[in-house]
């Protein structure tokens, strides 16, 4: 039996591809902690393909890289960054399907980066995709980059957590 379905609340109104609420061509995508990982259900459509009816590569990678993302961000409560990401497409995969990308943190030096790694799979579990990547976590003297404004945002969406 697979364990209980937490929601993760996300930030509302940004312009995030993957999970912003306020992109008109975004995937907003949504989140949910499952045991150890969290992730995300979505359905592709024909706007999301390459080649005839299978999701283009670039989307696929654009999946596996937030719920990496969102795995550090949920779990280390902290911005991140992705340093460096690998794919491996398994199968073909198919738009207007049920998918499931699931993620977890596989390595943690607690201080300034931690590795996560991500499945996609299809409605009968079949892995489709796997990503792994390396992810800078970012202290407070290196987010000057950032809106200030965004950073409050984030700061009390890790209270949430």
């Amino acid at each position: 039996m697979l364990p209980e379905k937490t929601p993760i609340p996300i930030l509302q109104g940004h312009g995030c591809f993957a999970c912003g609420t306020n992109n008109p061509i975004g995937l907003k995508m949504e989140f949910y902690r499952q045991g150890n990982s969290v992730c995300s259900d979505v359905v592709l459509n024909q706007d999301h393909v390459g080649w005839e009816n299978m999701v283009h590569g670039g989307i696929i990678s654009t999946l596996l890289d937030e719920v990496m993302s969102w795995t550090v961000i949920y779990f280390k409560k902290s911005f991140s960054v992705t340093r460096r990401m690998q794919v491996r497409y398994l199968r073909p995969v198919p738009a207007s399907v049920q998918l499931t990308v699931k993620g977890q943190i596989t390595s943690d030096d607690k201080a300034r980066s931690c590795q996560a790694e991500a499945i996609l799979q299809d409605g009968e579990g079949n892995v489709l995709a796997k990503g792994e990547g390396d992810f800078a976590v970012l202290s407070g003297d290196k987010l000057g980059a950032l809106p200030e404004d965004f950073r409050k945002q984030m700061t009390e969406l890790f209270r949430k957590f």
